[in-house]
């Protein structure tokens, strides 16, 4: 497996992001991820998706430490600060939540609050469910846990047909197209810098191809166990979804309909935001998730 390490350089001066760096190792690569707030406090986990890193949550760290909590916001191996191997075949899904779980275990981590959005709650709804033990509730934000034995949104197809295959793959203009506001170029450029170049970005074209679209794919099995875990699941679980999010509107009624935690949970839609809501609405989220933390 061939490895590339993104230069330190490229996350100078970055806007609005002065978090201290940390790192575990996963499989013989550097998984990065940011910590701030009293390790003694009671964690939560930021999970962040395609094909964005920790930078999305920068304005909900500061205010989640403010609460007397701990956020954790990993980059995801291939993205942000940690190691990117080169070959999309390097990447699946399992890895990913093996990868995961292994900041779980190296940390520790216990009493966890999962904030999850888009990659990051495939990963993290799966974590959850194969580790409750950790896990004392959940906001589900723009995410959902396929099984492949739903209709595919179009969206979602040429999505993923433009990721495998067109020569231009530009991470910043990416998350500016799922966004409703205009961002500005800096922070255009730090949603670059961790892909110096093209060989940098295997594990953002791979991702579309990972997600359950069929019944046979190799991650159906254990979704639907997850699934399975979820039907049951008496933690609270809330959810906090845009209002102008194409590709995962809808997604939360599943959960409000059939997680026994979800029931009279106070569901949140956030208005004015697209997909990445936490660069749009980060202090609104934020609100929400520490009103949760401190209403159970």
């Amino acid at each position: 497996m061939k490895i590339l390490r993104t230069p330190d350089e490229r996350f100078q001066n970055l806007p609005d992001y002065p978090f201290a760096p940390h790192y575990v190792d996963v499989d013989d690569m550097r998984m990065h991820y940011v910590d701030e707030g009293s390790p003694d406090a009671d964690p939560v986990l930021l999970l962040h998706g395609e094909p964005s890193w920790s930078f999305l949550y920068r304005h909900m760290i500061p205010p989640i430490v403010g609460a007397n909590l701990r956020a954790i916001a990993p980059d995801l191996i291939g993205f942000g600060k940690s190691d990117k191997p080169t070959a999309q075949g390097d990447y699946s899904y399992e890895r990913h939540v093996a990868w995961m779980k292994r900041l779980l275990e190296i940390q520790d981590l216990r009493n966890i609050t999962l904030v999850c959005h888009d990659w990051g709650s495939l990963i993290g709804l799966r974590l959850a469910a194969e580790n409750e033990e950790r896990f004392d509730r959940i906001v589900l934000t723009n995410g959902g846990l396929p099984t492949g034995d739903g209709k595919i949104p179009a969206i979602f197809r040429i999505w993923r047909a433009f990721a495998r295959f067109s020569p231009w793959f530009p991470i910043g203009r990416i998350v500016q197209a799922g966004t409703v506001s205009e961002l500005s170029p800096d922070i255009v450029a730090a949603y670059d810098a961790p892909f110096p170049d093209a060989t940098y970005k295997a594990g953002t074209r791979a991702f579309p191809k990972l997600v359950p679209t069929t019944p046979q794919d190799p991650a159906a099995p254990a979704n639907r166990a997850a699934w399975q875990v979820f039907d049951g699941w008496q933690k609270p679980f809330l959810t906090a979804f845009s209002n102008r999010d194409p590709i995962t509107r809808g997604l939360d009624k599943a959960f409000v309909d059939r997680v026994p935690g979800a029931k009279h949970q106070p569901h949140t839609n956030i208005k004015n935001a697209g997909h990445f809501l936490q660069e749009e609405k980060g202090p609104e989220l934020a609100s929400v998730v520490i009103d949760f933390v401190k209403s159970q």
